[in-house]
């Protein structure tokens, strides 16, 4: 089954507006085994929409459009869509009355011109609004199916989960499973170097890369006459990516965050972990709180900014910082261990760097950090050169520290305790 997303509206053309939509929409028709080829983006006119239609319809045999469902004279998305199929509009009872009910639960009067988003070809399947005034709908004709959708992401997202998941799993006749994969320290590129060859023969299950701040995930996804079938082709595949990648795969699925995995085992074996940052500003620290439960194992966090600070908290030495630097090494690693010294935490976690956008030098250049990890057994430290804002080193610094903690759990760091 191919599908074509089509964006209306003229804020979104000019910038106006960031198109979340197309990215949602893009995410779960592949998660579904829908292929999705083309995106469009039409500002508000009736015959640039038009033929946006007949371009689509000439390529995959369904639309998907969001936004232009409104009251107002610019929302055309609904005529395009049954002009294009030749399908002539009705004011739909249960529509409207729908509507009615939802301005009377917000105690507001309905003006005459929301009628016109009970208008709908008699044909049409109507998708009901649970979350605004603008139903959706579906029209078919032959081949051909248009789905339409409202353009707010609070009402979009929970029409199409609600009603339009479901319309497209009874139009497939196979069951599509699907499994995220998430991957730390590895970029994209150098992931799919290693999974080249799984890349460029993929038939059944497919595979599919995206990148994200600081990590890769791969989305697996088989079709099969039943769920099992499907879900075994799936398992499969997902050894093999994992047996690729064994020290850079850590969790499955969407939402399964690299903080929610470090935190949940820490949890599991009753460790506890303190923070002493820098750069970061207490950003490692803000994270691991954002976590319930996380009184459990975060014992305390410590932001030493200035080398006072860094001498007066945490003991780092003043010859340390006069011969290496803040940023360096030695001076991670003293902030660690004295960071677990004051704190009697099982892990102590350190960072200090240079974020920018000034501040760097030849020697030591903007992006530099270094992230220290005591524990029980000694002090490793990793040496990092990050690019991009000050936000994004800032992040990758905090999504690396948590992936130290995660390397030490699982017993990956080197012997030594150091690497750099």
């Amino acid at each position: 089954m191919n599908a074509e997303i089509i964006s209306v509206g003229t804020e979104i053309l000019m910038g106006q507006i960031t198109n979340t939509n197309a990215r949602y929409l893009s995410e779960k028709l592949a998660s579904l085994g829908v292929d999705v080829y083309f995106q469009t983006t039409v500002g508000d006119n009736f015959e640039r929409l038009k033929q946006a239609l007949s371009i689509a319809f000439s390529r995959s045999n369904m639309v998907i459009l969001t936004g232009g469902l409104g009251p107002t004279g610019d929302d055309i998305t609904k005529e395009a869509a049954a002009s294009y199929f030749d399908m002539p509009l009705y004011l739909n009872d249960e529509a409207l009355a729908a509507i009615e009910k939802y301005f009377q639960k917000l105690n507001r009067k309905m003006t005459k011109n929301n009628e016109k988003q009970a208008m709908f070809p008699k044909e049409a399947i109507i998708l009901p609004n649970d979350n605004g005034t603008a139903p959706g709908c579906i029209m078919e004709k032959g081949d051909k199916a248009a789905i339409l959708l409202p353009g707010p992401p609070n009402e979009m997202v929970p029409m199409f989960e609600k009603y339009v998941i479901p319309y497209l799993k009874e139009k497939s006749r196979d069951v599509i499973y699907s499994k995220v994969l998430r991957f730390i320290g590895i970029g994209e590129a150098a992931l799919e170097e290693r999974l080249s060859d799984l890349l460029e023969s993929q038939t059944n299950p497919t595979l599919a890369l995206y990148a994200k701040e600081g990590e890769v995930t791969v989305r697996v996804s088989a079709k099969a006459k039943d769920e099992n079938e499907a879900k075994k082709l799936v398992e499969d595949m997902c050894g093999v990516l994992i047996s690729r990648c064994p020290d850079e795969f850590y969790a499955y699925g969407d939402d399964n965050s690299l903080v929610k995995v470090v935190c949940k085992a820490l949890m599991e074996r009753n460790l506890s972990i303190s923070t002493a940052e820098s750069c970061t500003g207490g950003l490692l620290g803000q994270n691991i709180t954002s976590i319930p439960g996380a009184s459990q194992i975060f014992s305390q966090g410590i932001i030493t900014y200035s080398n006072s600070a860094k001498m007066q908290y945490l003991g780092v030495r003043e010859e340390t910082l006069k011969t290496h630097g803040a940023v360096s090494c030695e001076c991670a690693k003293e902030m660690a261990q004295g960071m677990r010294r004051i704190s009697n935490s099982d892990i102590s976690v350190a960072i200090t760097g240079i974020a920018g956008p000034s501040g760097g030098t030849a020697e030591k250049p903007v992006g530099l950090v270094y992230i220290s990890l005591a524990h029980k057994n000694g002090v490793c430290v990793k040496k990092f050169n990050f690019s991009g804002s000050r936000e994004k080193i800032r992040n990758y610094a905090v999504l690396n520290a948590l992936n130290l903690v995660r390397e030490y759990l699982n017993g990956t760091l080197d012997k030594q305790g150091e690497k750099l």
